[in-house]
């Protein structure tokens, strides 16, 4: 089993057909720069940050997956100066959600200050009369336990049936109430809808290598290849539906809100629901992809929507993880993007066969985009103070 899902593809096949992520690249090369755990605040003219810094600056990864009880997410955590959100899936490749939901309550009481956690809900018995009770009891009760948010995954969309057999899309009048219910707990709904807009090209059009190859060798989850399916703009239509639909809802847009082909795109939808905000989990790569060629207008993006990203990985701990193997990759994803976002440093980035620079945002900004803005979007404010 792989250790690390980093997810920067992955497509649904119609029917019988189940889910699957796409190959991930090989990692960086991990830093071997010493972990500290000193926080940095930064003056709005400083210079940008460096890799010096990593370990010093206090982070915030929106987007992971600890799926097993094993300390060792925490204890990378931190030695690298994060906090965690593990992120509860209803996905059939990963632990029962009663597991998911034991090792979350474990880690989260093993560390308070860093570990943090979101539910979910299955969809099984969707439409029938106890579905909702049992659905928002369930809300209840891991919320009053401490989770942070609620997840809904991309089965909402590409596999998931009513009873004519149709595809329940996100904005179905059966989810409302569920919803409002989210709403009214006041916690985040992080939705994952979709995926890479990839999926729906020709191979040559395709932006990264891995997910060229990996749609080459398995056509069955290549959306391109099945007009039966809902396109990628069918897709985000339901999305954009749902969160008019509710607009005090506070919404992620995760994998950045399955828009990451585009920062204008990505814009547009930031301004037309404020309510909503992104992780970047799992989507660097496409980010860098378009530096490479406007790296002013991708800067300039970060820079003008620092309020509304968050920054986060997708690193996934399965329960069978060689611990040491797991550590050595995360740290390198962690600093790799580091170097990407917060310095001026180029490294080769293998999917796209470049030298990629990094954007060397404004301290103040990535102090946003890695910390601030997930402390306010999970209300943890008191917690962070604490520290």
């Amino acid at each position: 089993m792989t250790l690390i899902h980093r997810t920067l593809a992955a497509c649904v096949a119609a029917g019988l057909l189940g889910l699957t992520g796409c190959a991930p690249s090989a990692p960086p090369q991990a830093s071997t720069a010493p972990a500290e755990t000193a926080t940095s605040t930064a003056a709005p003219d400083a210079a940008p940050y460096a890799m010096d810094d990593y370990a010093k600056v206090r982070k915030f990864d929106a987007h992971v997956h600890a799926n097993g009880p094993d300390p060792v997410f925490l204890q990378l955590a931190q030695a690298d100066n994060f906090e965690l959100l593990s992120i509860n899936v209803d996905y059939p490749d990963f632990p029962t959600l009663d597991l998911q939901h034991t090792a979350a309550l474990k880690l989260a009481k093993d560390d308070p200050q860093r570990f943090h956690w979101a539910a979910t809900f299955s969809m099984k018995g969707f439409g029938t009369p106890d579905w909702l009770a049992r659905t928002n009891k369930r809300l209840d009760d891991e919320v009053a336990e401490g989770a942070k948010a609620v997840k809904v995954w991309k089965n909402i969309g590409m596999v998931e049936k009513n009873a004519k057999g149709e595809l329940i899309k996100l904005d179905d009048p059966g989810l409302s109430p569920v919803a409002e219910h989210i709403q009214a707990l006041g916690i985040p709904l992080i939705a994952h809808q979709a995926e890479p807009y990839n999926c729906w090209l020709p191979l040559d059009k395709m932006t990264t290598d891995n997910d060229r190859e990996y749609f080459s060798k398995h056509p069955d989850y290549y959306m391109y290849l099945h007009p039966e399916m809902p396109t990628h703009e069918d897709l985000m239509a339901a999305r954009d539906r749902f969160v008019a639909a509710h607009p005090q809802l506070k919404f992620v847009g995760a994998h950045m809100a399955s828009l990451e082909y585009d920062v204008d795109v990505l814009a547009k939808f930031l301004d037309t629901y404020p309510n909503a905000t992104v992780d970047l989990a799992a989507r660097m790569s496409q980010v860098q992809y378009q530096s490479l060629r406007d790296p002013a207008k991708v800067r300039d993006f970060f820079v003008r929507y620092q309020d509304r990203l968050m920054y986060g990985t997708d690193l996934t701990q399965a329960p069978d993880a060689d611990p040491a193997a797991f550590k050595a990759e995360a740290h390198a994803y962690w600093a790799s993007d580091w170097k990407y976002l917060a310095t001026a440093e180029s490294q080769r980035i293998d999917m796209l066969k470049a030298d990629v620079p990094g954007l060397a945002l404004p301290r103040a900004v990535i102090d946003k985009i890695y910390y601030t803005n997930a402390v306010r979007e999970f209300d943890l404010k008191n917690q962070a103070a604490a520290k």
